[in-house]
């Protein structure tokens, strides 16, 4: 028997808490932001692998629906820049 349960929007699950220790470091914030000016996919890639490496696991999709709530001037940029691959 399958369920006929609607698909739920994704979640942000740990990328809130993965989003506040990324921005804590300055120097990770500009070295994801560099890369996702040249390889989008990557940089979020990468930000699966953070989150795996300090226990924060997300997936893709918890990352861009988390960062599509964000509301603040510097995370705007960053979207602007990187949005083909998030």
């Amino acid at each position: 028997m399958t369920s006929s349960q609607p698909t739920s929007p994704p979640t942000a699950g740990n990328a809130p808490a993965l989003y506040q220790r990324i921005s804590a470091d300055a120097d990770l914030t500009q070295a994801l932001f560099r890369q996702a000016l040249q390889d989008p996919s990557g940089a979020l890639d990468h930000i699966v692998d953070i989150g795996d490496a300090i226990g924060l696991p997300v997936n893709r999709d918890e990352v861009r629906a988390h960062i599509s709530t964000l509301n603040d001037s510097a995370s705007k940029q960053w979207l602007i820049k990187a949005r083909g691959g998030l």
